[in-house]
């Protein structure tokens, strides 16, 4: 690959990160896991005004993250991708990992604290 095509794959990356960065599409995006939900389901799972979440799911829309499907007068989300869910359960893994061994640290430091 080159160079500038590099560039513009992690400029891509980044902008998805970018899209991540905020935990009530975190949030949406972990319930989108479970299967198609629309907005509704998710304003009462998440306890969110239903403005907040559609304006959230827009954005999670406008990336490509999440696809749409109307029924009526309804519509209903899932992700566009069964990828991004595992790319968000990874980046929690290294999360909770990081927050064990921070733990372990501030244990060992009180057991050498102690007389």
């Amino acid at each position: 690959m080159t160079d500038e095509r590099m560039i513009q794959l992690f400029n891509l990356q980044a902008d998805i990160c970018k899209t991540l960065a905020d935990p009530t599409r975190l949030m949406i995006l972990y319930e989108l896991k479970k299967g198609e939900t629309s907005v509704g389901q998710l304003t009462a799972i998440l306890g969110l005004p239903q403005s907040n979440v559609s304006r959230h799911l827009a954005v999670l829309r406008e990336r490509a993250l999440v696809t749409t499907r109307r029924d009526g007068t309804t519509i209903y989300y899932c992700l566009a991708n069964p990828k991004i869910a595992k790319a968000c359960d990874i980046v929690r893994e290294v999360l909770e990992s990081q927050l064990m061994h921070s733990q372990s640290l501030v244990n060992s430091l009180d057991l050498l604290k102690k007389p």
